[in-house]
Formats: structure tokens, C-alpha cells, sequence
């Protein structure tokens, strides 16, 4: 049985080959043997895998999974569930079949498709990580979500619980789909537009008192950016669009903030966080709460609390082709499924 793993080069490219895996056959206590029927090809983060010290030489691809259930110790035959495998998991899910800890599953809803499981699982938990566990959402607050990555499920979840949303569009086409989202979203600000400025559309929107929460989907540090960030706001804007008691979720790994910028959270009694929603499998110390978020995601899904904006699917034989694409950012995340 073949899977699709990746290799980083000495000079820095990355390397997709298909190679033979094998599956255990016999399962531990705590392990489940899933058929995989769709999995997600997202992109491969090297840097977080030496930072855990997680480094092999052939990382598997695609950790999202939805697939049945074959041989178990806790689900029953046949179940159909959804799930993130681990950091350190040996498998790739393009294999047709995985073993993984039941603690990384939790059931799918029938109405719920393969292709929509698989999509929308570590999304929707990266949603509920920015917005539920770090920025502690309320009704009547104002968020201003510039990551369009996840921002469609982060945006769904935020009118669900009452907080007004402004969001950004780096493209016509994402303005269009954006306007077009019901419930609307208060305001989209076209940041490909140089004639629109992010900072005073916010502060018009919120008679000048700033959002409540920003997350962010990289910002700029220094004036002088590379092409790829030239859509990303400068750190100063950010601070700028905080609101008194305000909560800055951010994606910047190595953001820098100067001792002015921490004068400014200071007086604006603000806050900072970083959004890394693989601690979840890092850590077991809220294991109990990760699988109780996975389970609301598909049952949000299910009820059409989350629409999701889908890519068409790939099979199996486009994946590797797909899976460069989407590591050198030239595609979106794909979903690779079993025909």
C-alpha cells in the first residue's frame, strides 16, 4: 500500500514521492483502523516539525481524514467518522487505510459528505481555537477577520454567536463571494484597492472606537516587504484598530513587538495571542475539550451553521501534483478522494 509523504532538500525545496507503508494488524488498546474515504492536502510545516523535534526524513502527507471505521476497540464496524492525525503519525492518509488513536476521531454526521468532512474539520477547529479558546467571544462585539485561508468558517462562527464581522478581500473574486455570504458581512474592506484604506474603514465602521478582536493571517513588520505579504497589514494598523480592552489573535510566528507596541497594548489594557491549533494533538491536557470542538464543528456542518467554500476534489492520482501546488502556495487546500 502506497501513501504520499514529503522530503525537505538541502537547499530548501521540498520533495513529494509516493512509497510502500504498512498497517499494523494488530491494534492497541486505544487505536482504530479507518478506511479512508477523502483527505485534506495541506500545506507541510517544516519549521513547527523541527521545533517539536518531530524530524524524519519522509513526513506523511494529509492529516485530515474522514473515512469507516474497520477494526476497533472503542467505535463500532462500520462507523463513519472524521479526524486530524497527529504531528509525530507514521502514516500518510492517502494510504487507503490508517491506524490512529481513537482519541483523534470523533463520528460523522450521515448527512455530513466526505469531501465537506474532510475540508472543513481542522479549519473549523482553528476557527473555535482563535475566536472561542483565545479571544473569548461575546455577543455584541466586533471582529475583524483578515485570514480568508479559514476566514469563511471563522466568519460563520462569529454571526452565529451575535459579534459583528468585517473582513478583507485581496481579490475581486473574494469580494464578490464575501458580499455574497448570508448573513452579510457587515463590511468588506478591498485591501487589493490602494484607494481603500484598512485602517479608517474600520475605525468608520466602529464610530472610531476600533474592533474587539483582529485574527490575522500574517502582518508585515517593516515597511519593506516581500510580494507575497503585500496584502498583509503593517503591525501598527493592527494596534492602531484595537479597541480599548481588545484581543489580537495572532499567525505571525516570529511577530517582534517593540517596546512603543507594548506601550500601546498597555494603555488600551489589550491583549496578544498566538493562534497554533496543533497543541491540541501536542498536548493531551484538554483532550476532553479538542473532541468536544471537533463534534460541534460537524455537527455545525451538518445543520449548515458552516458552508464552506469547497474546492472541486482531486483523485488520488492528481494528489501529488496538487500537493506542490498547495505547498508553494499556488493553490488552495485541495481534497483528495478515494473513487
Amino acid at each position: 500500500m502506497k501513501g504520499l509523504y514529503c522530503k525537505k532538500g538541502d537547499q530548501g525545496d521540498v520533495k513529494f514521492v509516493l512509497q510502500e507503508t504498512n498497517v499494523p494488524n494488530n491494534l492497541g488498546s486505544h487505536q482504530v483502523k479507518v478506511q479512508v474515504k477523502s483527505c485534506a492536502l495541506s500545506p507541510v510545516d517544516f519549521k513547527l516539525y523541527e521545533d517539536l523535534k518531530f524530524e524524519k526524513e519522509h513526513v506523511p502527507v494529509g492529516r485530515e481524514i474522514a473515512g469507516v471505521v474497520l477494526q476497533v476497540t472503542f467505535f463500532q464496524p462500520d462507523d463513519e467518522v472524521v479526524g486530524i492525525l497527529p504531528l509525530d503519525a507514521e502514516q500518510s492518509s492517502l494510504c487507503s487505510v490508517v491506524v490512529t488513536d481513537k482519541y483523534n476521531l470523533v463520528q460523522k454526521p450521515e448527512k455530513v459528505s466526505w469531501v465537506e468532512a474532510a475540508a472543513v474539520i481542522k479549519d473549523g477547529l482553528r476557527a473555535y481555537t482563535a475566536l472561542h479558546t483565545l479571544a473569548r467571544m461575546a455577543a455584541g462585539q466586533t471582529v475583524l477577520v483578515l485570514d480568508e485561508a479559514f476566514g469563511v468558517l471563522a466568519i460563520q462562527l462569529a454571526h452565529y454567536h451575535g459579534v459583528k464581522v468585517l473582513a478583507t478581500a485581496s481579490s475581486p473574486e473574494d469580494q464578490k463571494f464575501l458580499e455574497e455570504l448570508r448573513p452579510s458581512v457587515a463590511r468588506v474592506i478591498r485591501v487589493w484597492d490602494s484607494k481603500q484604506d484598512l485602517v479608517d474603514s474600520c475605525l468608520e465602521e466602529t464610530g472610531g472606537l476600533g474592533v474587539d478582536i483582529i485574527i490575522d493571517s500574517g502582518v508585515r513588520l517593516c515597511e519593506e516587504e516581500p510580494e507575497a505579504q503585500r496584502h498583509c497589514p503593517h503591525k501598527h494598523d493592527l494596534l492602531t484598530l484595537l479597541s480599548v480592552g481588545g484581543h489580537w489573535v495572532n499567525t505571525e510566528q516570529h511577530l517582534q513587538l517593540d517596546p512603543p507596541d507594548s506601550h500601546i497594548l498597555f494603555l488600551k489594557a489589550a491583549s496578544l495571542s498566538f493562534l497554533n491549533d496543533e497543541v491540541w494533538t501536542t498536548s493531551r491536557a484538554k483532550q476532553g475539550r479538542y473532541l468536544y470542538i471537533l463534534k460541534d464543528v460537524m455537527d455545525k456542518l451538518c445543520t449548515g451553521t458552516f458552508r464552506p467554500q469547497l474546492e472541486d476534489p482531486v483523485p488520488l492520482y492528481e494528489a501529488t501534483v496538487s500537493m506542490e501546488m498547495v505547498q508553494r502556495k499556488q493553490a488552495r487546500k485541495r481534497i483528495a478522494v478515494k473513487l
